[in-house]
Formats: structure tokens, C-alpha cells, sequence
């Protein structure tokens, strides 16, 4: 691997410079990526790649990729012979597929419903709603759908962006996650305004609208499928595509979030039941 690669030491929240590889632990690196809104706010986006036991690799997620990233994942992967397969895993994460798949066409590609709905021009080998391609890494990675959630076809587009699959590698004990979950070392001004607070968990704000069925149980659906999630995979490190990335103690802060939102679940209950 040439220098470029710098090799981060999990002891702490990182903030991450973008489109550079990061070795967050064996065999696992992130990419932060960009991605703006209200066309001045980076709440950033990311990639992370996976060396699996066979030698070869798995991209999960793409960012738009500048010279030097491209040069280092080539340097990584004998220029993308090696890379396996490339999954989607957020429904609305679609941006920077085609120009990743035109770079290594080579590769497998999976993704989510949406994505092969909306992205054409990639021959898709299949979908990650079947049990079956989420499997398929096992057990050098894992995969699953939070429960209490709408994943095939999410509405309304424009707001329910809560779903995605959650990405677990033993290895490094790091868990890749893309909206459902977001954290930020030292958030903006403008998201300190919606309450983002410094070295906080949060679950994204849709989960208050759009993100889970409008039925009384979906809420408790959500919570015991995080339960079980905390109960099987001791991550210790986490990469949240909004909007970076916490090195070590990561468990136990989403395990705060979710006894934190406990209330929260109530009240959606309650407000879905009425």
C-alpha cells in the first residue's frame, strides 16, 4: 500500500479529510466523500472498502472520486482487478454509481431496489433485499434491514431517507451505516441550530415523520431490532455517511441513543395508534 494510505489510531472521533482512503482497522478503510445541501452545507457521504479472506475486495457504497483516490484504491486492488463486488446500500445514495461502475466494470454490483430501479445503466447482479446477496460475504462481512421501516420503496422521496442496510465487519469491529444513524465530532453552526450537539449519536430526523410505518408497533419494531443488532455485533467503531466517523466507544454511544429515544418511541407509538 503506498503512504498515501495514512493508517488512523482507533482511540478517538476522527474527522476525516475527503477522498482519502483511512485504514479505520484490519482490512477496513472509509472514504469520506461530499455531498451538500442548501448548495453550502457538506453533511458528507462516504465509501468503504473491504478486504475479504479470499483476497479480494468489497466497496460498500461509492463516493465521486478525484485522481488521487482513484489512484489509491487502484494501488490497493491491482486497478480494481481485485475489487469482488460494489453494493448499494442506501436506497437514495445513487449519485456517484454510474461514474464508479464506468471506472470498474469489471466488478459485481448489488444494490437496493431503488437502485436497481433508477440505474439502468449498470447490469445489476442482484438486490440486497434478498436474504440470500446480503449472505453472500458472510462472515467476513454481515449484513441487515432494520426492522419497522419501508426499504423497498420508501415514501415520500424527498424526506424518508431513514432506511438502509447496516454493514458489519468482525474484523475490525466496525459497522458501516449510512442515514438511519448520523454523528458528528463538531457539527456546523447551521446543524447545531436543528440540535446537533458535539460528539453526538443521532438517529436521522425522519424518524420523527416519514421513517418508520405509521403503525403503533413500528417503533418497538425498530428498538428490538437495534436491541438485538448491539446484542450480536460489538463494533467498536462506526461510519456514519452524515457525517463522519467515531473511532472506538462507538457501541456504547449508540446503545445511549437508543435507551435515549425510548421516550421518543412512545410518543410515535401513541401518536400512530391515535
Amino acid at each position: 500500500m503506498s503512504s498515501a494510505v495514512p493508517v488512523q489510531t482507533p482511540n478517538a472521533a476522527q474527522n476525516l479529510d475527503q477522498n482519502e482512503l483511512y485504514l479505520i482497522g484490519s482490512n477496513f478503510w472509509n472514504v469520506r466523500g461530499r455531498f451538500k445541501i442548501l448548495k453550502f452545507v457538506d453533511i458528507e457521504t462516504q465509501m468503504s472498502i473491504v478486504k475479504l479472506q479470499n483476497g479480494k475486495f468489497l466497496v460498500i457504497d461509492t463516493v465521486e472520486m478525484n485522481d488521487r483516490l482513484r489512484q489509491e484504491i487502484d494501488h490497493l486492488t491491482n486497478n480494481g482487478e481485485n475489487i469482488e463486488a460494489v453494493v448499494g446500500t442506501h436506497p437514495f445514495h445513487t449519485l456517484s454509481f454510474p461514474a464508479f461502475y464506468q471506472t470498474y466494470p469489471k466488478a459485481n454490483y448489488y444494490g437496493t431496489p431503488r437502485h436497481l430501479r433508477r440505474i439502468t445503466e449498470i447490469p445489476w447482479k442482484g438486490s440486497l433485499d434478498d436474504s440470500n446477496v446480503r449472505k453472500k460475504w458472510e462472515p467476513d462481512v454481515e449484513m441487515r434491514i432494520p426492522a419497522g421501516a419501508e426499504f423497498i420503496n420508501p415514501q415520500p422521496e424527498s424526506t424518508n431517507h431513514f432506511i438502509s442496510v447496516f454493514v458489519y465487519h468482525p474484523g475490525s469491529r466496525t459497522l458501516h451505516v449510512d442515514d438511519t444513524i448520523m454523528y458528528a465530532e463538531k457539527p456546523g453552526f447551521l446543524l447545531k441550530l436543528f440540535g446537533y450537539k458535539d460528539g453526538a449519536m443521532a438517529f436521522h430526523p425522519s424518524i420523527k415523520s416519514s421513517g418508520l410505518y405509521p403503525t403503533n408497533d413500528a417503533p418497538y419494531l425498530f428498538r428490538d431490532w437495534m436491541r438485538n443488532m448491539l446484542r450480536d455485533w460489538p463494533f467498536e467503531n462506526i461510519c456514519c455517511a452524515h457525517i463522519g466517523v467515531k473511532m472506538g466507544g462507538a457501541h456504547a454511544d449508540v446503545t445511549t441513543l437508543l435507551n435515549n429515544a425510548e421516550p421518543l418511541f412512545a410518543k410515535l407509538s401513541e401518536k400512530n395508534r391515535k
